[in-house]
């Protein structure tokens, strides 16, 4: 006698072209010429009370070096401030559609990064602020980012006008392919080093060339190796951090004797605990290495004042080493506000691994250090981390140096990253529906992104001021 075997039916999928309907039907929501206004919240809050409220879960003795950072350019703002710009995104009208967002995809978030399989892939790095919404969103940081540097770099209106639109146009047409290719296809597009030098190559100079392959033996030369000569030291025989106070301090120069041990058993525990979530590869790897010292790390300009620990380990001798990176994950700036856009509440969950979930959702080149775990002080107080492989093989642009022809290829790369990190998560049928095939959309972003670097222009004099004045304190140079 045989036993049928009982298969649930499938959930209902929506066909390609209801999804394009969809997206269609996002024009009546919000047509794509009206994403070019800046609508600001009715009772917008004070910058400095923001800041305020966001130094009291930072370190106390690094808040001034963020604020320092932050104040050097408005560029640098833009970059410290995620969280006055998720407010006044929130406040506008959304599309409705939803993907992985990256949160913080300005043009200094894109860089070179050598995969698990030694490939160097252009991709995005920071996503600290990674969560489900608007993909819109996404977009309007990296367009704000375009303009707010053109500035800096002293680019006309009509210069910035087109590296934006031209930028927005390379991630509509992205999109579009992505939504006739097989999902599979979908995952496993990169932007990997071949790829890189066939889009730029046909466009740029001989010395343009030559700089792109400078960029790319710089990354190259970021392989295990390089973090030891840059961060490490050997006294009295043994293999340590190299102390660059206040930027780097390690934990024996932090703190006392007794405080030190419980925090380097405390990240013991972590790494321990945190081994879990990774994939079994990933498990043996971290298995052949021992912890030999940390220290406390400044990173970043938003991030500057989150707990992060950089960790040295060993594996046969003092030649193979590993940096892993622990970071606090701090509830994500525009959770408040995508709950709101999407009409959906947002999973609560532990706020490290939402971080690792967008890297992963997100990024093609695999991490197999990274993971989370979820520590508890003494107090009781819950802090979440994240921990991944520090500087594994990244160059980043230096966006401020560059001319306007420079900006165009480096935007549209980024355009093309970020369309491909979108159509991961989302649903790029949709998406592409909206859009169409016309400069609506990426002429009314380059309308927005003017507007609000104008906006972010007043509020960076509105820290110079408080600093002046002193309502905040500020660490310069560092």
């Amino acid at each position: 006698m045989t036993t049928a075997l009982h298969v649930p039916a499938p959930a209902w999928r929506p066909t390609p072209a209801e999804r394009a309907e969809r997206g269609l039907a996002a024009r009546a929501l919000l047509p794509r010429h009206q994403q070019a206004e800046l609508v600001l919240p009715a009772a917008r809050r004070d910058l400095v009370s923001v800041m305020q409220d966001q130094a009291r879960t930072m370190v106390p003795e690094l808040v001034p070096v963020r604020h320092g950072r932050m104040m050097t350019s408005p560029f640098a703002f833009l970059r410290g401030s995620p969280a006055m710009m998720a407010a006044d995104l929130g406040a506008a009208p959304v599309s409705g559609i939803g993907v992985q967002l990256c949160g913080d995809a300005h043009l200094s978030n894109f860089g070179l990064f050598r995969s698990a399989g030694r490939r160097l892939l252009f991709d995005l790095n920071d996503f600290d602020q990674s969560l489900p919404g608007p993909w819109e969103w996404d977009v309007k940081r990296l367009a704000v980012s375009i303009a707010v540097v053109g500035r800096g770099n002293g680019f006309s209106d009509g210069e910035r006008r087109k590296n934006v639109v031209r930028t927005v146009r390379r991630y509509r047409d992205a999109t579009a392919r992505f939504a006739r290719m097989r999902m599979l296809d979908v995952w496993d597009a990169a932007a990997d080093e071949d790829e890189v030098h066939d889009v730029l190559h046909p466009m740029i100079s001989a010395h343009r060339r030559r700089r792109v392959g400078s960029a790319v033996a710089k990354a190259r030369a970021h392989n295990g190796l390089k973090p030891l000569g840059d961060l490490t030291e050997v006294l009295n025989g043994q293999l340590g951090i190299k102390a660059d106070p206040p930027l780097v301090v390690p934990v024996a120069d932090l703190l006392p004797r007794a405080d030190r041990e419980e925090l380097e058993s405390q990240v013991e525990w972590l790494l321990a605990r945190y081994r879990r979530t990774l994939t079994s590869d990933g498990r043996a790897l971290l298995d052949q290495f021992e912890l030999v010292d940390m220290a406390r790390k400044v990173v970043g300009v938003g991030t500057v004042g989150t707990r992060c620990w950089i960790v040295l380990l060993r594996g046969r001798d003092e030649g193979d080493p590993l940096f892993l990176q622990v970071k606090q994950a701090q509830p994500s700036v525009l959770a408040p506000h995508a709950a709101v856009a999407l009409r959906q509440p947002l999973a609560q969950q532990n706020q490290a691994q939402r971080v690792v979930t967008g890297q992963r959702l997100m990024q093609a080149a695999d991490d197999l250090f990274l993971g989370w775990e979820r520590v508890v002080d003494g107090d009781g107080r819950k802090r979440d981390f994240y921990v991944r492989q520090l500087r594994d093989t990244k160059a980043v642009a230096d966006v401020e140096r560059m001319d306007p022809l420079g900006m165009t290829m480096y935007g549209r790369l980024c355009g093309w990253t970020l369309a491909r990190a979108h159509a991961r998560s989302g649903d790029p049928v949709a998406v592409a529906a909206y859009l169409g095939d016309d400069d609506t959309f990426p002429e009314a972003v380059a309308d927005f992104a003017e507007a609000y670097a104008d906006q972010n222009e007043r509020d960076h004099a509105t820290l110079l001021t408080a600093v002046e004045t002193g309502r905040l304190r500020a660490t310069l140079g560092v």
